[in-house]
């Protein structure tokens, strides 16, 4: 990949978090972190990438409550101090930001970053941003050449469906764009919702959804073993997978810290359980974690929670 191909608002910074020792058997996520360089990344094991999309303008939009835009400041604070036991080698690539109501072009200079780590063949992680951020790597996932001739499917774990036909494009409306290009494109979307909330999901979205043969499994049936098998059904017919969480599928109690808390929820150990069957399948190829919101977040819950789930990912 060309040094131009990534091509970010803000450059990273040093992570920070305890130090016990310079060896490897101190080690810990800000030690084991680089800065991102195409020549570092091409001569590393199993690279994965942190990009932050800095972004809560789509969260505005569909009138949520805003402050995920210093989300990935936060995650990365929460990963910074976790204990590194990954056989992989991590990088930080920095920051996407959009300034103010300028989504759509925030969103399209995320994508083409993601599209160049893409094609030098690193796993990319991306750290939201309001939900907003699903289309994002959408368009990076779509534009990369890792994907030409393969099954894409998408995988949200959400309490909600994202499916809003809206005026212009929010946090709410993600898959529906989604499901609009991949029709331009001659193709069906392949969504499968994890964790969707039959009360805050009026009728007209379910209707949307079975008009576009969405895959889903209600928060209340998310037992281990009908997640399991939903999530291995779904995985039989993919040939490579964008994971997208939105921290609101967990339980208000685990996760206070996003935009809409969840009255009901997914419970964590299953969340978690879903992460480790995507990472074990080998088709993982891009995730991203969005709506962590820091200003609602006690005692930073939600951020070591969405720090748990990508080392998880990412192990």
């Amino acid at each position: 990949m060309e040094t131009s191909v990534l091509t970010v608002d803000v450059t990273p910074t040093p992570w920070t978090g305890r130090f016990d020792g310079d060896g490897d058997a101190h080690r810990r996520w800000w030690q084991a972190i680089a800065p991102h360089t195409s020549a570092v990344a091409a001569a590393a094991l199993r690279p994965a990438v942190v990009l932050g999309f800095c972004s809560d303008a789509g969260v505005l939009r569909n009138q949520g409550r805003v402050g995920a835009a210093a989300a990935p400041a936060a995650i990365r604070a929460a990963l910074g101090p976790l204990a590194y036991h990954l056989d992989r080698d991590v990088f930080d690539a920095g920051d996407v930001v959009v300034e103010d109501d300028s989504l759509e072009a925030g969103q399209e200079r995320a994508g083409r970053a993601i599209s160049g780590l893409l094609d030098a063949g690193s796993l990319t992680v991306v750290l939201g941003g309001g939900h907003e951020t699903a289309f994002a790597s959408y368009l990076g996932v779509a534009g990369s050449e890792t994907v030409r001739g393969k099954r894409l499917g998408v995988l949200n774990l959400d309490a909600h469906f994202d499916l809003r036909d809206e005026p212009v494009p929010s946090s709410g409306t993600p898959f529906l764009q989604m499901a609009h290009a991949e029709a331009a494109a001659g193709r069906g979307l392949n969504y499968a919702v994890v964790g969707i909330s039959e009360p805050n999901n009026t009728r007209t979205l379910f209707d949307t959804a079975d008009r576009l043969g969405v895959k889903y499994l209600l928060d209340e049936d998310c037992s281990p073993e009908s997640v399991e098998a939903f999530v291995a059904d779904f995985l039989a017919g993919v040939d490579v997978l964008y994971l997208t969480i939105d921290l609101d599928v967990l339980p208000a109690s685990v996760a206070p810290g996003v935009s809409a808390p969840a009255a009901y929820g997914v419970p964590l150990p299953v969340i978690s359980a879903v992460c480790r069957q995507v990472a074990a399948s080998g088709k993982l190829l891009h995730l991203d974690v969005a709506e962590l919101n820091p200003e609602f977040d006690i005692d930073a819950r939600t951020a070591k929670v969405a720090a748990r789930l990508v080392n998880t990912l990412l192990a």
